[in-house]
Parts: C-alpha cells; sequence; structure tokens
C-alpha cells in the first residue's frame, strides 16, 4: 500500500512548535532549558519528516518502519546526534551510545510492541515525524501491540486540550497523540486509561501559578493526564506549553499518580 506522491508538507508543523518553544523560553527563564532542548528537537524531527516525504514521493510507504525507514538510518542519527548534544544526562550518554548501532530493529520492536516514551524516549522521538507524516497521508500504520488510545496509530496520549464547545457553556476535552500528533475526542468525566466514570473518583488539581493547567487525575488507576484550557490563550500548543508547568507534573508524582505518557521533558 502506498501513499499519494504530493508532498504533505510536516516539516512546516515541527517547525511552528519550534517557534512556539522558543518563543516561551525567551517569555520564562525558569523553563528555558526544556524548551530550548524541544525546539531544538523539533528541528531535527521536522528534517526527518521531510526526508521521508521525499522517499514517499519515490516510493511510497507501507505503513511499517521496518520497510520504510531502513533507506533513512543517516537521518534518523541526525535526532541522535541532537540528543547527544544538547540533552540532560542520563539520556544524552544513550543517545552518544546508539549512534554507531543500526536503529532499525529496535524502532521496530518498540512500534510493533506499542512502545511508550517511559519505556524508550529516543525511540519515540525518533518515530514521531514518521508516524506524523502516515497520519498526514492517511495510511494507517501496521502497530499490532499498540493499544494507547489514539485512533489512527494506537499511540498514547501526552498531553489533552480542552476548547469550547459549540454551545458556549462548557469547554471539551481532547487527547493529543504522542506519536502521531493526532487529535480525539474524550468526555471530561472519563480516565483515559482505564476508562473510569465515576466523578467523585476523578479528580482535578490546579495550581494559581499556572491557571490554564489542570491535572486530571483518577483516583482507580493512579494515572493522570495534563490538561491545557484554550480559551484560556489561544495561541498556546499544548505539548509545549506542557513545560512551563512540570513542578505540577513533581507534584503530581508526589501524591502517588502517574502520568499517562511523559510529555517532552521526559515526565
Amino acid at each position: 500500500m502506498t501513499g499519494a506522491a504530493a508532498s504533505t508538507g510536516v516539516r512546516p508543523a515541527f517547525e511552528r512548535r519550534a517557534a512556539r518553544a522558543e518563543a516561551l523560553a525567551r517569555e520564562s527563564p525558569s523553563a528555558r532549558a526544556p524548551l530550548e532542548f524541544a525546539a531544538g528537537l523539533y528541528r531535527a524531527q521536522g528534517l526527518v519528516a521531510e526526508a521521508i516525504e521525499r522517499a514517499a514521493a519515490r516510493v511510497g510507504l507501507a505503513g511499517d518502519p521496518a520497510r520504510d525507514l531502513g533507506p533513512l538510518a543517516a537521518e534518523l542519527r541526525g535526532v541522535l546526534r541532537f540528543a547527544a548534544d544538547h540533552a540532560p544526562q542520563p539520556l544524552a550518554d544513550l543517545a552518544r551510545a546508539r549512534l554507531d548501532e543500526d536503529p532499525g530493529p529496535r524502532l521496530a520492536a518498540w512500534w510493533s510492541g506499542g512502545g511508550s516514551g517511559r519505556d524508550d524516549y529516543l525511540a519515540r522521538a525518533l518515530l514521531r515525524p514518521y508516524a506524523e507524516v502516515l497520519a498526514a497521508r492517511a495510511l494507517r500504520p501496521q502497530r499490532p501491540g499498540a493499544s494507547g488510545g489514539c485512533p489512527f496509530c494506537g499511540g498514547a496520549p501526552w498531553i489533552a486540550a480542552r476548547r469550547a464547545a459549540g454551545d458556549g457553556d462548557s469547554a471539551q476535552r481532547f487527547l493529543g497523540c504522542a506519536l502521531c500528533a493526532s487529535e480525539w475526542p474524550l468526555g471530561r468525566i472519563r480516565c483515559p486509561t482505564c476508562g473510569e466514570e465515576s466523578p467523585d473518583k476523578l479528580a482535578a488539581f490546579q495550581s494559581d501559578r499556572h491557571p490554564a493547567v489542570r491535572i486530571e487525575a483518577c483516583t482507580t488507576c493512579h494515572t493522570y493526564v495534563k490538561s491545557i484550557d484554550l480559551t484560556v490563550d489561544a495561541r498556546a500548543i499544548p505539548e509545549i506549553d506542557d513545560l512551563l508547568s512540570l513542578a505540577m507534573d513533581v507534584w503530581a508524582g508526589e501524591q502517588g499518580y502517574a502520568r499517562v505518557e511523559p510529555g517532552l521533558a521526559g515526565i
């Protein structure tokens, strides 16, 4: 199965994210380090996405990284080189150790096994451009072990966004996939991990320092998703603005909750 020959233009999406991260870094000195790392990572991923799109125009895509990414090892190593030079320890050491290996087998195993960024941050970072190109081309991937919730690729949600609903009286919640960047709606009174719908088991926590941010936790499975209210600031890109409130993730961990899927900072 192959996709269309025309470019899907995925790289500009990575550039927009990088620009948002850089703008926030200038405004938020306390979060500058993770935001600057995010900006650089997005630009490295954008180059990989562009290379994948060129390859897709020539030979198509199968939706299987073992087949599609084999010829692109050099481009994938660009992400590893960035992480080796700019990531915090020990992620930089891990990236440096992987520079000399063939990335294909590790990525194929992570992909088919439904891997998480918690298990392998670098594998998720390397595969995200590929997954986004597949999503842009509406080419559903082959991921037999994935069960994270994303209706397109099976990836796990690493962030949620709240947008104004049509009735004007409430906000609708959308989950954002950590792998292909797709979004899908999920009712506000429902745990994305275990499906719990009892209101007394679904707690929401906020901080005066971050009024648009909410920790939406489940006392049944002890997981949470962080939610960004876009009615407060429509400029926000949730997966990036998430980095401004990492203290809330630390607090949630201290209360015994685990994030459904780590964000860009790895927590």
